[in-house]
Order: C-alpha cells, then structure tokens, then sequence
C-alpha cells in the first residue's frame, strides 16, 4: 500500500465549522457583517483575558493599522526582525516608513540585547524622541515576531519601549496560545503585553479561517479606531460621509464562522502537536548530526512549527527535494529580509545568529493531524539521510 504524501502543515477542520458556515450561509450573512464577527471576536478576547479585538482580513492587515495606530508614518523608522516572512516587514512600507534589520538570538526571535545596543551606540534619545545618527530619522516603534510559536524576551523588550519612548507591536501571528508561566508576564498571552498583538488565521496556522486576522491592544480607543479604519472609514453610513482615509480590511461573516470553530479545538491542537514535537525530540535524541530546536522553558507553546538544525552544512533545497521523493514535505526557513531586493537599501545591524540559522534549519511536517506514525516515518528517513 502507497504511503499517503505528508504535507508541512495543513488545516484541521474536524468540529463544528461546516456547522458554523452552513449556518452563515443559510443567514445570508456572508461579507463583513453578521453575528460570527462578533462572536470569534468575543471568544478569542476571552481566551486571551483581553477586554475587545478586532477581526481584520488578514495578519498584514493588523499590522499595517497597528503601525498607523501607532503614529509610524513617512519618514519614520521601525526596529523589525531580518528572519522572519517578508509579510512581517512589508507594512512598515505600507506606511511610507523604513525597517531597520536587527539579529534573531537563540530562540529565533529578535535580541532585545542587539537592539538595546544599537540604541546606545548609533541613537540619540532626547525630550522623548529617539533619533538614528545614521539616517536623522526618528525611530518610533519596535515590530518584533514571536518564531514558530516561541515568545521574544517581552520583559527586555518592553523595559526598550517604555525606555525610549518606542510602541511595541507583537507579530503574534504564529503563537496563538503561547503564554509565560513565569516572570513578569506569568499568565499572559503572546500579543496581549505589547501596545498591539497581531494574529493570523492563514491556511498553515494552528488555527485558519482561509486567511483572515485579529487584532487586539492595549488602548482600548485604540482597538475602536483601529477598527473604524477596517471598515472604510464609515462617520454616518446612511449618507456616507467619512473624516479619515478607511480601508476594506474587516473580516467576513464566513471566515469568522470558520474560526469560531477552530478556537473551540485549539488546545487540543496544542495537545495533539506537543505530543509529535516530544516524539520526534525522542526519535532525534541519538542522532549527533541533527537537533529539534527546543522552545524557551519560560512559557506554555502552541508548538505551531518545528525547526531542525541541521549542524553541519548541507543543501537544504536538495535535502528537501530528496524527502519530497520519500512523500514528505519540507521547507527551509525564510530568505532574510535584509538580502532580499525590495530592502537591499535598508540598514541592517550585526547580522550574525540570522545568517547561520537561514543555512542550517529545516521546517518538517508539523500539522494538528499529523499521526505519530508519520512522525517517526520522517524522523527515520531524515536519520537514514544524516
């Protein structure tokens, strides 16, 4: 019997979604109204302990209002991550603004040292403003990734913000039920420390509604402008009449039915691929040649990717095209967005851990409906090859 192909990470759509949608349907509430906006908005804030959100079309989406929302503007500048997916990045040029490209420490996410550094040695802060020597630009926001599910240092990062005056925005987009069992933040959630935390509902997310976002903040007049601006902008919809530049940015009735069923299976997601990251660490244990990068032992995982560094050097893009011909699906981790040509221009700062890690990781099959038998299937091929 054919072995069935093992996909990366793909959706698990086994509960009450097709009910959910259904019933959007058969309500006629397709586009960006109806009650399961409200209802996936209402459910995700309580899960986070959050007070509101705001559900937006996609993770880019929620990151271009956030940067808005947090006065980053023509000419201005953003600390961003140089290893992570360009989608991370993008908005700040959305906004007429410039990244500047800072390392990933050990746990992928960005180093809160690195930056502090930088501030120090190539900044000048003074009556509130933090000022680039380099450019004369004014830096006002930090855009920082949690990794595959990992959390940044929050506690390093927000004493930065708080610091130099600085909005923090948390890309949360892969870390949806990560949270800190100690220090400072004990009990709170990726995206909820920040001034804004950012998630997506992509097709290869722990959980999906196709694409779709959510936003939530700090500030709550924050979060309601934030999503005045997702829905065109609307001051008196009867006669159209709108005081700001809006955007078509709201999540549909559909998509929030989606979700509204995902969320109720996510910790068992989290359960089910905790379980397959724990066997393949036990398949990779004697293999020498090989480590499944471990997350920080500070906080509770959605464990929504995993990471195998590879220690020696390798042609990952023919490694991943010999496990394609064994039926399984593999990627290298991203390009780093500093080398890539729409930012070749942008100021990078002491690009190190980034570089290694860009050459030496493999992404292996990581979905909440991997079976344990596909785990240890591409854990022996990967210890038959290395």
């Amino acid at each position: 019997m054919e072995r069935e192909f093992i996909p990366l990470s793909v959706p698990n759509i086994k509960g009450n979604e097709l009910n959910y949608v259904t019933q959007a349907v058969k309500d006629e509430w397709v586009s960006t109204g109806g009650s399961y906006i409200e209802m996936f908005e209402k459910n995700i804030s309580a899960y986070l302990g959050v007070e509101q959100a705001a559900a937006v079309q996609s993770g880019t989406a929620g990151l271009h209002l956030s940067l808005i929302q947090s006065g980053v503007g023509l000419g201005d500048e953003v600390f961003a991550a140089t290893l992570t997916f360009i989608a991370a990045v993008n908005p700040i040029r959305y906004v007429g603004a410039e990244p500047i490209f800072m390392d990933c420490d050990d746990s992928l996410c960005i180093d809160p040292d690195k930056l502090r550094q930088f501030i120090e040695e190539e900044c000048t802060f003074k009556d509130g403003i933090l000022t680039n020597n380099h450019t004369n630009r004014q830096i006002k926001a930090i855009l920082g990734v949690h990794v595959f599910g990992n959390l940044m240092d929050m506690e390093k990062l927000m004493d930065i913000a708080e610091t130099y005056n600085l909005k923090l925005i948390e890309d949360a987009t892969e870390a949806l039920g990560s949270y800190y069992t100690q220090g400072k933040y004990k009990g709170e959630y990726a995206g909820t420390i920040g001034d804004f935390g950012v998630f997506s509902f992509n097709g290869n997310k722990i959980i999906t509604t196709g694409g779709g976002g959510m936003v939530v903040a700090k500030k709550k007049e924050d979060l309601d402008y934030l999503k005045y601006l997702s829905t065109q902008a609307k001051d008196d919809t009867t006669s159209f009449i709108h005081h700001a530049v809006g955007y078509n940015y709201r999540m549909t009735n559909l998509q929030a039915a989606l979700g509204v069923g995902q969320l109720e299976s996510l910790e068992t997601f989290i359960a089910t691929k905790k379980a397959n990251f724990e066997l393949y660490k036990e398949k990779f244990e004697q293999n020498k040649a090989v480590e499944l990068m471990d997350f920080n032992p500070t906080i509770r995982l959605n464990y929504w990717f995993y990471a195998l560094v590879i220690k020696e050097e390798v042609d990952i893009q023919a490694l991943i095209k010999t496990l394609h011909g064994k039926g399984i699906q593999t990627r290298p981790i991203w390009g780093l967005i500093h080398e890539q040509k729409p930012y070749l221009t942008a100021q990078s700062y002491k690009i190190e851990k980034a570089s290694y890690y860009v050459k030496h990781i493999l992404n292996i099959p990581c979905s909440s409906n991997l079976q344990q038998e596909d785990v240890r299937y591409v854990a022996d091929c990967l210890n038959e090859i290395l």
